[in-house]
């Protein structure tokens, strides 16, 4: 078994630690399947923390950010108006983006307690019945999640899903990033490399316009490795819209479902690259706009306005909206599979 940290026998949150042999360590709580801390070495050997959070999982629930290191679902991204039509029937969601259903709902994965099924010092199994008519989507939802920090120094999750009523199914991870450290700053000077020449612009709720769009020529090409914050105020639409970059981006894959790299994030000040790699069509690539020195995290830091970055492996936002979009509709017996990597090295 991991190291886990001792907590109040009638409290329901466990934190268990992984590690790897090149002094790697990951704490995490069943809480949202939450990333706590994701220890990394730097260019000159020391651990840092790279992802934004709380000390205790108690903190997560009355956090001004509600997303900081969790599993969403049932759905990650927004749904328009929170209603969908399927089958004939049209189900209300929970709204919690204004008049949108965003990340599953309030009472989304994120705020779920999972079953820790097994777990050892490189992997822990979550399991989770999303009941049917939880937070207004149909179908019992059986769902499966596994986290690996491997040899490699890859945080890798792998997710399972099984309904037995047709569902829309969408989900990712959600931890902030701060390659220099959370807390240590804004990422502006932070680099980034989308495999994307298209992205899905947005309406002034950050719903998708429905269509697919050249990055060509635009703040949002990323098809070079380039400063987060080189174009993030540039007088364009789409970012008023977001309050910078809060978009999905259609990764340019090789073979639809593959595993595939997806993104290369690089921070010049500690040397650490992180390489993401999914299976998934889209990509959410926030940065921290919503941020505002309001959560106070970690040893007592602020986290201020983009002061992290977040990279969600997705299928794209409204699909069950959107007909142009690839479906995210699950079926009763099929499987949803979908994996994504996290992987460190220095540059």
């Amino acid at each position: 078994m991991p190291e886990e940290t001792m907590i109040p026998e009638e409290s329901p949150y466990q934190i268990l630690t992984l590690s790897n042999s090149n002094g790697m360590k990951m704490t995490v709580t069943n809480l949202g399947a939450r990333v706590m801390t994701l220890l990394v070495p730097n260019k000159n050997g020391e651990l840092i923390d790279v992802v934004l959070g709380f000390d205790t999982p108690l903190e997560y629930l009355t956090s001004p950010e509600p997303f900081f290191g969790t599993a969403v679902g049932r759905y990650g991204n927004r749904i328009a108006k929170g209603k969908f039509d399927l089958n004939g029937q049209t189900y209300s969601l929970a709204l919690n983006n204004g008049a949108n259903s965003l990340h599953g709902g309030p009472g989304g994965f994120h705020n779920v307690i999972w079953k820790i099924e097994e777990a050892d010092d490189s992997h822990i199994v979550f399991t989770y019945l999303s009941k049917d008519g939880e937070e207004g989507f149909p179908g019992n939802l059986n769902v499966k999640m596994t986290y690996f920090l491997t040899e490699d120094n890859e945080f890798k999750i792998t997710y399972e899903a099984e309904t037995d009523k047709a569902t829309p199914v969408n989900l990712t991870h959600h931890s902030f990033f701060n390659l220099d450290g959370a807390g240590s700053g804004d990422v502006l000077d932070q680099e980034l490399q989308l495999k994307a020449s298209k992205y899905t612009p947005v309406d002034s709720t950050l719903i998708p316009l429905g269509t697919n769009e050249p990055v060509a020529g635009t703040p949002f090409d990323f098809t070079k490795s380039k400063p987060i914050g080189q174009d993030i105020n540039k007088d364009n639409q789409q970012l008023k819209f977001g309050g910078g970059f809060d978009h999905n981006w259609v990764l340019d894959k090789e073979q639809q479902g593959a595993l595939e790299l997806a993104a290369t994030a690089y921070s010049p000040n500690s040397g650490i690259e992180m390489e993401v790699y999914t299976t998934e069509p889209g990509i959410q690539f926030y940065a921290g706009n919503f941020l505002d020195g309001t959560a106070i995290g970690k040893g007592g830091v602020t986290y201020e306005y983009r002061s992290a970055f977040c990279l969600e492996t997705q299928h794209f936002p409204d699909s069950p909206n959107q007909p142009n979009f690839p479906s995210t509709i699950l079926e009763p017996g099929d499987q949803y599979e979908q994996t994504c990597i996290y992987k460190f090295g220095i540059k």
